[in-house]
């Protein structure tokens, strides 16, 4: 997807470029500096030393050499004091200038560390906030896939207050369902017991539903597939396809799939996506899932966070996102 928070060691990373939290004199350090230099091995550091340094908030270009990525793109983070000494625009430097970098040596995949807010000192949560602002802005003119490689759950923007609304609303949701499982069970045995004493003669009775005639006559009944459904919100609220696919969190070839090809069936992830990107209503967004197979449950954690979101109207694709990174469930997009 266009961008995805991961769990995940910077170095190991399989993208095109991975970004490098260096100092300014670009010669390695602690932290994700050094394990990157150890990872990629001495023609790494070779290279920087050609390269006379580099300054905060700007970014250089290096090969990868012993890294799975093709480049490391090193960028400077300011070194956080009281955020008034131009930190803030520092850091959103760092971001623009190592995307512009990416873009212009054609990369198609990145991943990013962190910046500034290791050592540097950087509020982890303002700098995640920085980053995702950034590189939001950076996709909606432009195709890339951005990965966020954070380690703490806590650097997420969801507070601590609404990681306990969340945690409360999926306790209370399987409470109720656990209820409704049990009258369901007893409903179930009344209803063998009532079955026993009486003439099973209503089973034999029952006529069984008319067959369509052939074919054609199945097909008028069928309803209109998930597809049909997606583009015709779209076309009703008069949107682009680009802006749909963005606000989706999805990329511009995945959603090119979907348009071209009528039997595409899209992963439930990828539907949930779309529906939020055109803020349908609950009753909508279950009606997509079920044309396109699927269901939400209040038995999964998943679908309870989807749920928690749509109940309050709440529908950006990304703080969904965080959310559920934070409850270690898959993220909505191109899965």
């Amino acid at each position: 997807m266009p961008l995805t928070i991961v769990r995940n060691d910077i170095t190991k990373m399989e993208v095109d470029a991975i970004v490098n939290a260096a100092n300014e004199s670009l010669l390695g350090g602690g932290g994700v500096d050094g394990a990157i230099h150890a990872a990629a091995g001495p023609g790494l550091l070779a290279e920087c030393r050609k390269l006379k340094g580099c300054r905060t908030g700007d970014a250089k270009i290096t090969g990868g050499y012993n890294l799975p990525a093709k480049y490391v793109i090193h960028t400077v983070g300011p070194i956080y004091r009281n955020g008034k000494r131009g930190e803030r625009e520092l850091l959103i430097s760092c971001y623009r200038k190592s995307l512009e970098l990416a873009k212009a040596n054609e990369v198609e995949s990145i991943a990013f560390p962190l910046i500034s807010a290791g050592v540097y000192g950087y509020p982890k949560q303002e700098a995640f906030d920085i980053a995702v602002s950034v590189i939001r802005e950076f996709l909606t003119e432009n195709d890339m896939t951005v990965y966020l490689v954070v380690f703490d759950p806590d650097v997420l923007a969801i507070s601590k207050g609404q990681f306990s609304e969340i945690r409360e609303y999926i306790s209370d949701a399987q409470v109720r369902r656990q209820m409704q499982l049990d009258r369901e069970r007893r409903r179930g045995m009344q209803q063998m017991h009532a079955q026993s004493i009486a003439l099973p003669r209503a089973a034999a009775e029952k006529k069984a539903p008319a067959k369509p005639a052939n074919l054609s006559e199945w097909l008028a009944r069928s309803d209109e597939s998930w597809r049909s459904m997606l583009f015709r919100c779209i076309d009703e609220r008069q949107l682009s396809d680009p802006a749909v696919y963005r606000k989706a969190n999805i990329d511009r070839r995945l959603f090119s799939k979907i348009r071209s090809n009528e039997n595409y069936q899209a992963s439930k992830p990828t539907v949930l996506a779309l529906a939020l990107a055109l803020e349908l209503p609950r009753e909508e967004i279950d009606e997509l899932l079920m044309k396109a197979g699927y269901a939400l449950s209040d038995s999964n954690t998943f679908d309870l966070i989807i749920a928690y979101f749509i109940d309050r109207g709440e529908y950006d694709v990304m703080k969904i996102n965080e959310a559920l990174f934070s409850f270690d469930q898959s993220l909505l997009g191109n899965l």
